[in-house]
């Protein structure tokens, strides 16, 4: 596949996972576990790896409304 095409068809979900991955490590950095105890807090490659899991969910969700929005409006016409 063509990477962009790849990009067209992903970038709702591309854009939340680089901010997930940036919000991971803003987390780490200014909240994170300072005793190093933490199992996800403690490195800032896991906050960062974790925000960017959850962004990237969070943006396939958004893209599901919006794709299903889109059919229930070109339906209506």
């Amino acid at each position: 596949m063509d990477i962009k095409r790849i990009f067209k068809s992903n970038r709702i979900q591309i854009i939340f996972l680089l901010a997930g991955a940036i919000c991971g490590f803003i987390y780490w950095r200014f909240v994170g576990c300072t005793s190093g105890t933490c199992a996800i807090k403690s490195v800032w490659y896991w906050t960062t790896l974790w925000g960017a899991a959850m962004g990237y969910l969070v943006g396939d969700f958004v893209n599901d409304i919006i794709l299903k929005r889109k059919k229930e409006g070109e339906g209506s016409k």
